[in-house]
């Protein structure tokens, strides 16, 4: 098996059982799309000294398990506020829709904001291979990303969590700690679960992510949880820390129904 997550093929990316996701053995999970489109995203050019502020995905519908193309361009150029667009299609239907919003850095010296209260650092939590259906398989949950929980990871309601990638997104190049940043996001809704995943779907149709700052090193932790309004929308929040504190929010509108 590959060590990667996605396999370059060409101008292709083929998934590897690294990026499978907990809903449907034949789709990704999100965090797998959504890293490679961040980092093509912070290749982009002309603008990457901007800083990118936000990151949006919708997920048009699972994204197969199946070769994919990935395009992105400049929507709105600038000097001080750019907008990026990008897409992932399987074959001829477009599966995944993003865009980036990057924009000049806050100047230096300004007054500090209050700071979100610190996360334990991973090495107070508990390392767990985790997967929402219990399974042993590999996938981007369970093989992936490597866990340190700070909560009971099978209770249901909020949690705390520290996330790294175990494997790159492509053979022979480096993740950037923002590409494992949107890598990680995409798990607020799985493990800040409110319901029982053998009875119910909570499935996130997006994932929005706003920076504070650009993330550093490899670990990012996730304080999530998970609002459900009856008659309303599911939303899942996570704020996102690295090891030098808060670095973003991520936001989830979940659809959920009973299985």
């Amino acid at each position: 098996m590959s060590d990667s997550v996605f396999l370059a093929e060409g101008e292709q990316f083929r998934p590897t059982e690294h990026a499978r996701g907990p809903w449907d053995p034949h789709a990704l999970h999100g965090g797998a799309p959504a890293a490679l489109l961040t980092a093509a995203f912070e290749r982009s050019q002309p603008g990457a000294e901007l800083r990118i502020a936000r990151l949006a995905f919708e997920f048009l519908r699972p994204i197969p398990f199946a070769p994919l193309s990935l395009s992105t361009r400049v929507v709105r150029p600038g000097r001080r506020v750019q907008e990026l667009a990008g897409e992932l299609s399987s074959g001829d239907q477009l599966v995944c829709r993003a865009s980036a919003l990057r924009v000049q850095e806050v100047p230096a010296g300004l007054p500090a904001a209050p700071a979100d209260e610190a996360m334990p650092g991973p090495d107070a939590g508990t390392p767990v291979r985790f997967a929402l259906d219990g399974s042993t398989a590999d996938s981007f949950a369970s093989s992936a990303m490597e866990m340190r929980w700070l909560d009971d990871p099978w209770a249901l309601g909020p949690a705390r969590v520290w996330m790294r990638l175990r494997h790159p997104l492509l053979a022979g190049e480096a993740l950037t700690p923002l590409a494992r940043l949107a890598a990680t996001a995409d798990f607020g809704n799985g493990v800040s679960a409110a319901l029982s995943f053998d009875e119910y779907l909570f499935i996130n149709a997006d994932l929005t992510i706003h920076l504070q700052r650009q993330p550093r090193g490899e670990w990012i932790g996730l304080d999530a949880r998970t609002l459900l309004h009856a008659g309303g929308s599911g939303l899942a929040e996570s704020v996102l820390h690295d090891v030098e504190g808060t670095v973003g929010r991520a936001f989830q509108t979940l659809v959920v129904q009973a299985r």
